[in-house]
């Protein structure tokens, strides 16, 4: 297998908020931001309103580079040693993101979402509706992660 692949991204629109880098994960929940389509991909939105959620890809472009390939999930040393495949955190080989979230309204090419957790000026690669096909009502976790539920 070749370690390296010419993926040839297009950008296809760009995060904006009024939010604090700082204060994005922490308002993740509520946070509203919106979502700027380019205009040569704006008839790309047809039909998208019907959908309630939408799944966000966009390239981190502020992670950090890749420095090992464990890590404590969310920097707590108190949690396990964890693969980095094996978090959602940014430090990955590719800064990839991914978000579920909730589409509020959508305005020519311009998508108004909550709970993005990207910060203003990142570059949004893909959306996707999300659909029943996606929704997997118990899913298994970490041991860990359960009892950071509670």
């Amino acid at each position: 297998m070749s370690s390296t692949f010419n993926a040839n991204l297009e950008i296809i629109g760009q995060v904006v908020t009024e939010v604090a880098d700082d204060d994005i994960s922490r308002r993740r929940r509520e946070l509203v931001s919106r979502i700027e389509i380019a205009p040569r991909f704006a008839a790309a939105l047809l039909g998208i309103e019907a959908y309630s959620q939408l799944i966000v890809l966009f390239w981190m472009h502020r992670a950090r580079t890749l420095e090992s390939l464990t890590l404590h999930p969310r920097g707590d040393e108190q949690l396990p040693l964890t693969g980095v495949l094996a978090s959602r955190g940014r430090a990955h080989p590719n800064p990839i993101g991914l978000a579920v979230v909730d589409l509020v309204s959508r305005l020519d090419n311009t998508l108004t979402v909550r709970r993005l957790d990207a910060y203003h000026g990142t570059p949004v690669i893909d959306i996707k509706p999300y659909d029943h096909y996606d929704v997997y009502p118990e899913p298994r976790v970490p041991d860990w992660f359960r009892q950071r539920l509670r």
